[in-house]
């Protein structure tokens, strides 16, 4: 059995919007789909707070989240196997934890908490990077949802993991692939910080996606090279996608657990789900 797909939940609209994306990829994955509620039961202990009735009316305050959400996932995908659980932990803690064990952890871009207009909530920017396997960030339909998949790609091993899920989300969707990489060239004929040519750099790239399309031969690539910043380049692309996949972090990043500069502007910024992969799971 293909690993489980799980969904985290708050009750938001946009964590609706999450379930949706979910339900549907387990669907398509034939895996099973369990959605997740955390509930942190100990600012309820500090002195003063009846501990034991806050913590159960916020736990019998999720249960009813869990049900509506299951019932939103089997009205939309009857044929999908769905299970929920409270789990216990502040958000961000419980949901990697969660991720553990998943083929993939998807969740809204914000939740109930988040500042109106706030770009981006504090749990996605805790967990997506920091987990192996693929984190999606689902934030309110924006973009077409029978759009293709924009994968960005570089020349250095971190960006395989997300080419694996690019490649497979496309595969299963029977939709194109768009494979962009941007390099920022202020000195023309070469890549900035590495010292190496232009044509190398690119001859690499073309080499790296070349490996894939052998092994997903069903799958329609279009390769994108353009000179802009890259985290510019893959906003730009998500505004006629389905899904926006990048890898965790970048060349030059510090630290294997960190996300890197452009993930991080481009859960921010881009137009449809997005999903950083850090290590690809089946």
């Amino acid at each position: 059995m293909r690993r489980v797909i799980v969904a985290g939940t708050d009750g938001s609209a946009v964590a609706g919007e999450a379930v949706r994306w979910a339900v549907d990829d387990a669907v398509r994955r034939r895996a099973p789909l369990r959605i997740v509620h955390a509930v942190d039961r100990r600012p309820y202990g500090v002195s003063g707070l009846s501990a034991s009735g806050t913590a159960d009316s916020a736990a019998r305050a999720g249960e009813g989240m869990l049900a509506e959400a299951a019932r939103a996932a089997a009205d939309r995908r009857p044929d999908a196997v769905v299970t929920t659980e409270l789990i216990e932990g502040t958000p961000a803690v419980a949901l990697r934890d969660e991720a553990a064990a998943a083929a993939e952890l998807v969740v809204g871009s914000h939740g109930v908490g988040a500042v109106t207009g706030a770009l981006l909530g504090s749990v996605p920017v805790c967990v997506a990077g920091h987990v192996d396997g693929a984190v999606v960030v689902v934030r309110p339909p924006t973009a077409d949802p029978h759009g293709g998949i924009v994968v960005g790609i570089d020349d250095s091993d971190e960006c395989g993991p997300a080419l694996a899920f690019a490649f497979e989300q496309a595969r299963l969707r029977g939709c194109p692939l768009r494979a962009v990489h941007a390099r920022w060239t202020p000195s023309p004929g070469f890549e900035p910080g590495t010292g190496r040519a232009e044509d190398e750099v690119r001859c690499a790239v073309t080499d790296r996606l070349a490996a894939w399309k052998e092994e997903f031969p069903a799958v329609t690539v279009t390769q994108d090279m353009t000179c802009a910043p890259p985290a510019a380049a893959l906003v730009d692309a998500s505004e006629r996608a389905a899904l926006l996949v990048v890898g965790s972090r970048g060349l030059g990043a510090v630290g294997s657990l960190l996300l890197g500069s452009v993930s991080r502007q481009v859960l921010h910024h881009a137009r449809c789900p997005v999903a950083v992969v850090r290590q690809a799971r089946v």
